[in-house]
């Protein structure tokens, strides 16, 4: 039996995807939209879903829309701007209580998907362009969002990675835009991408819950309706292998960011993925991992290690704080470990102990409804057809020779280090 079943129909303009589950007392209602990064319209569409969130017609205020989440039993919205592989994606979910489990008959999923679609497609708009007031209020959030990276030596570090490793590559873009663009936003502009975003993204709704379908899909029919578009699919292009490059920044910190970026050369769908994130785990995934052992635990060089995988752009990146002086020889030690992979130096009983992690981590991830929605949106991203019982089996059954190979494909492009102003250099 199939671990998630996900129904989806095609509507007018997008795609509805309802995984009926009596799991929860909830019911789940996601909207995504995605569309290539580009540094034109980064900024804007980093904006664009706050400013929809924060005024439609019928809710003009946040006040006013927080006042209805809880006469809705406490429903609660969530807004996100997200990167996966070269895409831009918007993301609004609301979950709702399930009319069954309450006395009150109000039909709570409806109403939930109502709101949902009074956010998308009637915003409060003036001649032709949305709030003033509330446009600015959100660029000025925007602009705390973009600076709190700069602020997060962590997160800061493996931007700086992100950017020099994909230099000229819309990979290179941060998600939250650039503080210099928000200035040239206003309410007309940002209308005018707002416009032209529903006509052109391909858009996904998601229903997770204990629903009836063909209501989900009537009520879904009558409340969303676009154009029909053929939306865009990127193959990501995997850079030429060039030489290795260190870059060091010198700031005001306390504790080196050390930050590795790899090219897999693996992409989510591919014959070898499974095996990716099976060496991923015994490389630096997870507490038993050779990064963890050998770096942190053994030399004791690391106050956290880490290795994760970009699964849609074909990246590895390793983040690690160091002390100043210990650059040179925690890269070394990672590079030990990843020559140790390359020659099957890792053992069945450390394979086995991975998938069951990896495998464990996954039903976690299923264990919420937006934990599914996350999973399922893998397929769109990748314009791939990976059922989860497929994911998982392909997993199970991959071989030690498999992850040797999959090692053998990884190439190091660019060491990060952020160090302190008086270290050298």
């Amino acid at each position: 039996m199939a671990v998630i079943l996900e129904t989806i129909k095609n509507l007018k303009g997008y795609k509805l995807h309802i995984v009926k589950t009596a799991k929860f007392k909830t019911s789940t209602i996601v909207w995504k939209m995605k569309t290539p990064l580009t540094s034109e319209n980064v900024t804007k569409r980093a904006l664009l879903p706050y400013v929809l969130q924060s005024s439609s017609k019928a809710y003009e205020s946040t006040t006013k829309l927080r006042s209805y989440l809880d006469e809705l039993y406490g429903a609660n919205l969530n807004v996100d701007v997200s990167k996966k592989g070269e895409f831009q994606i918007i993301s609004f979910s609301l979950e709702i209580a399930n009319e069954k489990f309450l006395s009150d008959p109000a039909p709570l999923l409806k109403k939930g998907m109502e709101l949902i679609a009074a956010i998308l497609v009637k915003p409060l708009t003036e001649n032709g362009a949305f709030d003033k007031a509330t446009v600015e209020k959100e660029k000025r959030t925007l602009k705390q969002r973009i600076q709190a990276v700069y602020d997060d030596k962590m997160r800061y570090s493996n931007y700086r990675l992100v950017q020099e490793m994909c230099k000229g590559e819309p990979y290179a873009l941060h998600v939250n835009g650039e503080i210099d663009d928000i200035p040239q936003i206003n309410p007309e502009n940002l209308y005018e991408y707002y416009k032209q975003a529903f006509a052109e993204d391909e858009m996904d709704l998601y229903i997770i819950g204990d629903v009836n379908e063909e209501e989900v899909q009537s009520i879904a029919d009558h409340l969303l309706q676009f154009e029909d578009r053929v939306p865009v699919q990127l193959k990501t292009a995997q850079t030429v292998s060039r030489e290795e490059q260190i870059v060091k920044d010198q700031e005001d910190v306390k504790q080196g960011k050390l930050n590795i970026g790899y090219r897999t050369n693996v992409l989510y769908g591919d014959q070898d993925y499974y095996a990716l994130q099976v060496f991923n785990g015994i490389f630096g995934g997870f507490s038993h991992s050779k990064l963890f052992i050998n770096v942190r635990e053994k030399n004791s060089l690391a106050y956290y290690v880490a290795s994760r995988l970009e699964s849609h752009k074909g990246l590895m990146m390793v983040m690690s704080g160091i002390e100043f002086e210990n650059f040179e020889l925690a890269v070394q030690i990672i590079r030990e470990q990843m020559e140790a992979m390359t020659a099957g130096d890792f053992t069945e009983k450390e394979v086995e102990q991975t998938k069951a992690v990896i495998e464990n981590q996954m039903l976690e991830t299923l264990d919420t409804s937006r934990g599914i929605v996350e999973v399922l949106y893998h397929n769109v991203v990748s314009g791939q057809n990976v059922s989860l019982d497929d994911w998982l089996q392909g997993m199970s059954t991959t071989t030690k020779e498999e992850i040797v190979d999959v090692a053998k494909k990884i190439q190091l492009d660019t060491v990060y280090f952020l160090t302190g102003l008086e270290a050298d250099k």
